[in-house]
């Protein structure tokens, strides 16, 4: 049968899955706000590790990355480093020190630990959700152009359906049937993408030699060639890093996990994976370059799958993006839903009981996913979309909270939950936060950064919060 029919046929059976796995965590599911944001925070290794395999690999790790190789080369190879390596950094500095808390959002945390004030965790929300909101539409952009091109259909048809499926999925089971459902799909997940790469990389022999050689025979050698500046390779590398560590989702798994070292393991062990994976991806898109130099870049790696692979390997190649792509945006669409309730709505409004915040948060979940439909349909590219929301967040946020928590009120105590222990002021952070965010834009994230920094510590020290003045005077 035509690849056609077969590509719908799975569409329709994993689609069906997946909402089916979300009705048979629902009950679960209502049983607080705290279960349906972080699953109250009793969350295992196995399911950490599976869940952020499965969150990371989305699909602008295998299409996006795919076609910046084939686009740019190897200069590609500095942003995959920051944005996958940062989950190592995650991993490393901050995964463990935020399994110690039960907070819903990163924005919960610093509000509590660092700066207290409606309008600074406001702006940290906004900021974080953003990033949310890219990875969202950019995982139903890939999946609309990869379809078109498996089915001849228009690719804004699939956006709809597609977020249809991943709307109504995360909606009914919350962090229950994503982390589940990641676990069957991140395992499926890796074992088609070490075959499938396998399948590229026989083209070449394995050998950089002949890569080499090919891209010199179509007039490309300069792909493999590391044509940037310092600064640029500078400004790729901290755009993804910083944008990754303003991540909700990260953060929010390890507030969902049962202990600091399974949080810290998972996030480690999915950081190697994906550097490992990206950067696969962006060679790939240099071994189609040598296959056909003439393509419109977005289309790179699916040419290679239609024109020059079975049909066996087109489908298992659909299968893997398809999982990939509804992970990544399950994951991600709840915790935008989650930040903007708890920290925009939740703090803004009277007190009500639990399962009116639980009821409001689904309700995000599809205002948030309809949001992201008309970004999809509106944006050019996929790795365009990440850096402009890793640029605002990464410049904005990051800088704010590392200050924090290394500039302390008490040097000797560590971070408790209720206790503020930083001495960054309410007006230093709001500074700091909207400075970075808007210099990051308009002239890099390295001054985006510096600006926050300065500015931070600065107004601070002149407009300080009245329980820094306190803390200051008196002596442990």
């Amino acid at each position: 049968m035509e690849l056609g029919f077969w590509t719908w046929t799975i569409t329709i059976v994993l689609s069906l899955f997946f909402i089916g796995m979300s009705l048979f965590f629902k009950k679960k599911a209502d049983a607080s706000f705290a279960h349906y944001a972080i699953a109250g925070g009793t969350l295992p290794f196995f399911l950490l590790l599976f869940t952020d395999i499965a969150t990371i690999m989305g699909v602008g790790n295998f299409v996006g990355h795919s076609s910046k190789g084939y686009e740019i080369g190897i200069a590609n190879i500095p942003f995959v480093i920051g944005e996958q390596g940062a989950k190592i950094i995650f991993a490393l500095v901050f995964a463990g020190f935020a399994a110690k808390f039960t907070y819903k959002t990163l924005a919960e945390m610093m509000n509590d630990l660092i700066v207290r004030g409606r309008i600074t965790r406001s702006l940290v929300a906004i900021l974080t959700s953003s990033i949310m909101i890219a990875w969202v539409s950019g995982q139903a952009m890939g999946m609309g152009a990869l379809f078109s091109t498996f089915t001849g259909t228009d690719p804004v048809l699939m956006i709809l359906i597609f977020s249809a499926v991943f709307i109504i999925y995360t909606a009914v089971g919350g962090m229950y049937s994503v982390v589940w459902t990641d676990l069957i799909q991140g395992a499926i997940l890796i074992a088609i993408a070490v075959w499938f790469y396998f399948q590229v990389f026989n083209r070449i022999d394995f050998s950089y030699s002949n890569l080499k050689a090919g891209l010199a025979d179509v007039g490309s050698i300069e792909l493999v060639q590391m044509n940037l500046s310092v600064m640029e390779v500078l400004t790729l590398f901290v755009t993804g890093t910083l944008g990754v560590l303003a991540a909700q989702v990260y953060w929010q798994r390890c507030f969902a996990s049962k202990n600091s070292k399974s949080a810290s393991r998972a996030m480690l062990i999915s950081g190697i994976v994906a550097i490992i994976f990206t950067t696969l991806a962006t060679i790939s898109g240099l071994i189609v370059k040598i296959q056909n130099p003439t393509l419109d870049a977005e289309n790179a790696i699916s040419w290679l799958i239609l024109e020059e692979m079975t049909q066996f390997a087109a489908l298992a190649f659909f299968i893997m993006i398809f999982m990939a792509a509804i992970s990544s945006a399950s994951s991600l669409l709840h915790s935008a839903a989650v930040v903007i309730i708890n920290d925009l709505v939740i703090p803004n409004m009277k007190e009500k009981e639990d399962i009116f915040y639980l009821k409001l948060t689904r309700a995000s979940v599809v205002v948030f996913g309809m949001l992201t439909i008309v970004t999809a349909i509106w944006a050019d590219s996929i790795i365009d979309l990440f850096s402009l929301a890793y640029s605002m967040a990464g410049g904005g946020v990051v800088p704010v909270l590392i200050v924090g928590l290394i500039w302390k009120n008490k040097k000797a105590s560590a971070f408790a939950m209720g206790t503020r222990n930083s001495r960054v002021s309410v007006w230093g952070a709001r500074t700091g936060i909207v400075a970075g965010a808007v210099v990051s834009l308009t002239s890099g994230i390295l001054w985006g950064v510096l600006v926050s920094v300065i500015l931070t510590t600065l107004i601070s020290k002149l407009l300080p919060s009245y329980d820094s003045m306190v803390s200051s005077l008196t002596k442990d």
